[in-house]
């Protein structure tokens, strides 16, 4: 009986090729599992201090100033399919006859400012006003607040933590709302 020593060879070679093949593939997820779990347990949301770290939780609305009235409620209304929710004039320095329109659709809601022609002159340019802005839901405004000034960026309000809200620019000239309120 003659036995070929070259197929031998070869098939424990295979065998322990694949044998190798397995051990680096259970070393890869073991060695990913354990640095999944201590990265997460490194993060400071993971770390139990009984208190939530503050942060946003998802997007309030998002306002846009109204330059034409009849495209911009057939854009939101008849193409997006935004619904109608409210509507209200406003009152105060800047905003002075200033009609909003809140336009919903499922969880997001769209305002549509619109000056009234007699108060256009009190209204700064646009993009320079809080007309055009989108309003983060934070979970806690107070310390999102305080890192933002000490950052340097001057908030609109600074009684957000009574308030539960303030409007900043961002570093691209965007104006940015947050809210805590419910």
């Amino acid at each position: 009986m003659k036995v070929n020593s070259n197929k031998s060879k070869k098939e424990n070679n295979t065998m322990s090729n694949l044998i190798w093949r397995c051990c680096l593939l259970a070393v890869f997820i073991l060695a990913g599992t354990n640095y999944g779990s201590a990265q997460n347990a490194d993060s400071p949301a993971a770390v139990d201090t009984g208190k939530q770290e503050a942060r946003v939780t998802g997007l309030r609305y998002i306002t846009v100033h109204v330059l034409d009235l009849e495209k911009s409620l057939k854009l939101y209304r008849e193409i997006l399919g935004f619904k109608m929710a409210e509507a209200e004039v406003l009152h105060g320095p800047g905003l002075e006859g200033m009609l909003v329109m809140k336009l919903k659709t499922d969880d997001l809601t769209i305002g549509l400012s619109v000056t009234a022609p007699e108060f256009m002159h009190t209204v700064g340019p646009i993009g320079n006003t809080n007309h055009n802005h989108f309003m983060l839901k934070v979970n806690d405004i107070t310390p999102i607040g305080d890192k933002l000034k000490e950052e340097g960026y001057e908030l609109e309000n600074e009684n957000y933590a009574r308030d539960k809200y303030t409007f900043f620019v961002g570093p691209n000239g965007e104006i940015i709302g947050l809210s805590s309120w419910e």
